[in-house]
């Protein structure tokens, strides 16, 4: 997928979470999503390519970066715990939707009890054990 095609399905990924929200504190040009005033994607434009700004397990994120070219280090994030994705021929929906998903899982599972709009630990888990 190319990344326009990539930002707007993540866009939609991140929408139909329970209790995301989109923001802008950074300007036109970044798009934040939020959940519970906490950042789980941006997206913006690195020298004119489309990229999506996701947390990520840092175990997990080494071995993405690793096996995925159009994975790198998060830009302008902790390199550690954040990836950039770019549009490419390796990137398809199911890939895009794990990632977001996984990134505001991660997000969450650090809320307060009371803040989490879902539980963390079973949230999906019906789409995600067909992986």
């Amino acid at each position: 997928m190319n990344g326009s095609t990539l930002q707007t399905f993540a866009a939609e990924c991140a929408e139909e979470l329970p209790g995301a929200q989109l923001e802008h504190p950074f300007g036109p040009d970044w798009e934040v999503f939020k959940v519970r005033g906490k950042v789980f994607m941006l997206m913006t434009e690195v020298p004119g390519r489309p990229v999506v700004i996701l947390k990520a397990d840092p175990d997990e994120a080494h071995a993405l970066r690793e096996n995925n070219s159009h994975i790198t280090p998060g830009y302008h994030m902790n390199k550690k715990h954040w990836i950039t994705l770019e549009g490419g021929k390796d990137v398809d929906k199911k890939l895009v939707r794990e990632l977001v998903t996984d990134s505001y899982l991660l997000v969450v599972a650090h809320l307060s009890k009371v803040e989490q709009p879902v539980d963390p630990h079973t949230y999906g888990t019906s789409t995600r054990a067909a992986r």
